[in-house]
Formats: C-alpha cells, structure tokens, sequence
C-alpha cells in the first residue's frame, strides 16, 4: 500500500534547498522516490563505496552529482547527511557558486548541532516528516494506531508489535551505541523506559533520575538526546495568562504511541484505563504537530496549566486552545480548564475533543467528537493561521 503523503517534497524542492528531517522510518526515501522518481540525484550515504569516497574527499560531490544527474535543474538529495557532516561546506559552495538545490535527509540532528556542522546560514529550510496521521490511513482504527502507533512498516505489518521492539533496538544500536552518543547503553536503556511511563507529563529531572538510578543532569542530557535523534519534543509551557499565574514547565512527549508502548514494556491497552487516555492525548499531540509543520504555519505549539492546576493540553500560537478527553460522555467537570483560560480573553477559539458522538458548543467552547475535529483540522477550519 502507498501512502499519499501531504508534505510535498516536489513543490519544495522547486522553491529552494531544505533539510528534510524526521525519525527512522517515517519514510523519507520512500517519498522521495514516490514523488520525484528518476528526477533527482541521489547521494546515498548509507552505501558504503559512497561514504568511505566521499569521507576522504568532499569535493569529490561535484563529480558525483554531474555524473548522475539528469537535468540542470534536477534537484540533488544527500540522504543521511548527518552521517557527513562536512560535506555541507560543499553543499553550501554549489548552492552559491551553481545553483544547485538540495534536499538533505536524516534522521539526527546532534552530530550536526553538536559538531558545529555548516547549517547553510538560511540558504535552506527545514521540514519534517511524521509518522503517518490521521487523513494518510484507509479505514483508521484508533485503537490500533494508540496502541501500535503510525510507523509505515508498522502500520503495514500484521506483527506491529515485533516491529515495535525491532524499530526500538534499531534505534538504540544504531543511532544511539554505534554512534558513542552515551557511554553506557544499559543506563540509558533504562532512562527510555523511565520516560516512557512518564510521557506527557512535565518534566522533572530530579524525580525521573531518581526512578532511573541516574544524576539529574544526566537525565537532562539524555532529554536533549531524544529531541536531537528526533524521537521526541519538548512542548512548551504557555504563560501569557494574567489572572491566573501559569506555571513554566515544559513537558515531553515521543514521537509515536507505538514506540513509547514499546519502550514501556505495555502489553494491553485497556480502553477504560488511563493509559489509554494519555495515548489519546499523546495522538492528538502528534496530529496538531504534524498539521502545522505540513501546512508550515510557523506557530508555537504549548500547553497552559496554572499554579491552581487549571490545565488545558494545547495550545497553538496565542489563538487556539484544544482539550482532549478520552470520555465518550463530555461533562462540565471537562470544561474547567477551558472556561478557566477563557476568562483571559486571549485565546479566541476554543475546542473539547473527544470520544463523545454528539457535537455541542458550551458558551464559547466547541466540544467536537475527534474524526469532526480531524476533518476540520486538516481541511484548514480549526487554526485561526
């Protein structure tokens, strides 16, 4: 089965020359071949002949590219580049001196960040590639995606849960011990699944060390590394309310449902647990971020909980606040957060989204069942942008 993507790597790549970053298997190869086919360079940094060529000698690129490419304006794509990071020095020399474009794959940012790589000073953008969402999944089964999670190959596979605990091992072999990213792998180990049980939650690095058997700052560290090797982010605390102090926070969330079951240890997803409720928000967490990097609407992501725990769990830019319940019954008790953060006469539009069939609006809040919320959403109706 083919996945029609909604990022357009084609029309992008006519524009100007972009990272393109996302997570192991999100698919990033696969729809550079689905959309641009034949039409592109390919510098593949996961063949060996390739790399070990080009790690001795960078300005060996030029040659590569003329030797393969097409056409003129063909543009070139450098997968993996952050397995070669100096090879962006010559990126940015043909990007000035011929014009060349580029789309430059991976699926790490810290050997670029953390080694002072040439991000081409706004010579590129960046866009990102999610697990798959909502609107991409014929026939979407909730309860298999909160459990399994949006991965493509788990998504296709009729073993989602052996090719959690294979993409988990990947991650930790590949990304995480062949490239010396932490020192010992067992402790680590033991922090990811740490995390995992508290995702969603605000951070507290002090809390999770001691769970973990690790120092604070440590945990700190390893943090920036799930946000490097792009299987999590941080979101932020809003804190524009006035009558009601807001706390600063942030929290952390990974990036699939499925991954963070595997990283869990989860065997059962019980609907009437709140395991299940914090997957149901963790999904809708994942939607909103992947609209808006889709869409490029440039708006900060947030949550809002003040000192008195009045909490709503998201909120997009300074205009839209969205709640999510897992309850197929919307209560008033539901609102609180919402009616609470209306009160600052900030946020313009307000949403309760849940597993409850029936549509209502209560004062100013819209509670919407989630497929209306998700229809809405990626038909461009929810986010005032």
């Amino acid at each position: 089965m083919d996945f029609t993507r909604p990022l357009d790597v084609a029309a992008l790549a006519k524009k100007k020359s972009f990272f393109l970053l996302g997570p192991r298997a999100t698919g990033k190869s696969f729809l550079i071949r689905q959309q641009l086919g034949d039409q592109a360079v390919v510098i593949d940094l996961l063949r060996s002949d390739i790399y070990l060529r080009l790690s001795v000698n960078p300005g060996l690129l030029e040659s590569l590219i003329e030797g393969g490419r097409p056409g003129r304006s063909s543009p070139i794509v450098i997968d993996e580049v952050q397995k070669l990071p100096s090879l962006l020095d010559e990126v940015h020399r043909l990007i000035e001196e011929r014009r060349m474009r580029f789309i430059l794959t991976g699926s790490s940012a810290r050997k670029l960040k953390r080694g002072h790589a040439n991000l081409l000073g706004g010579r590129a953008w960046t866009a990102h590639l999610h697990p798959l969402t909502y609107p991409e999944i014929p026939r979407f089964d909730l309860l298999r995606f909160l459990r399994y999670g949006g991965l493509p190959p788990v998504v296709l596979s009729d073993e989602p849960e052996e090719e959690l605990h294979a993409y988990v091992r990947t991650y930790l072999h590949e990304e995480i011990q062949a490239e010396g990213l932490v020192r010992r792998l067992p402790a680590f180990s033991r922090f990811l699944t740490t995390a995992a049980l508290t995702n969603g939650q605000m951070l507290n690095f002090a809390k999770i060390g001691n769970d973990a058997g690790l120092p604070a700052a440590t945990v700190r560290e390893h943090y920036f590394l799930l946000e490097d090797t792009l299987v999590g982010f941080l979101l932020p605390a809003w804190v524009k309310s006035k009558k009601r102090k807001a706390i600063s926070t942030a929290k952390f969330y990974f990036f699939d449902t499925g991954v963070t079951h595997a990283l869990a240890g989860t065997k059962v997803l019980d609907r009437n647990s709140d395991l299940y409720g914090r997957s149901f928000e963790q999904w809708l967490a994942m939607e909103l971020r992947a609209y808006l990097d889709y869409r490029r609407h440039h708006e900060p992501l947030c949550y809002w909980r003040s000192v008195a725990d009045h909490e709503v769990d998201f909120v997009i830019g300074d205009h839209t606040a969205i709640e999510v319940k897992a309850t197929r019954r919307v209560t008033g008790s539901d609102l609180r957060g919402l009616e609470a953060l209306a009160e600052e006469k900030i946020v313009r539009r307000l949403f309760l989204v849940s597993e409850d069939p029936v549509e209502t609006k209560r004062g100013s809040i819209r509670c919407l069942p989630w497929k209306r919320f998700l229809d809405e959403l990626w038909g461009d109706q929810i986010a005032e942008i």
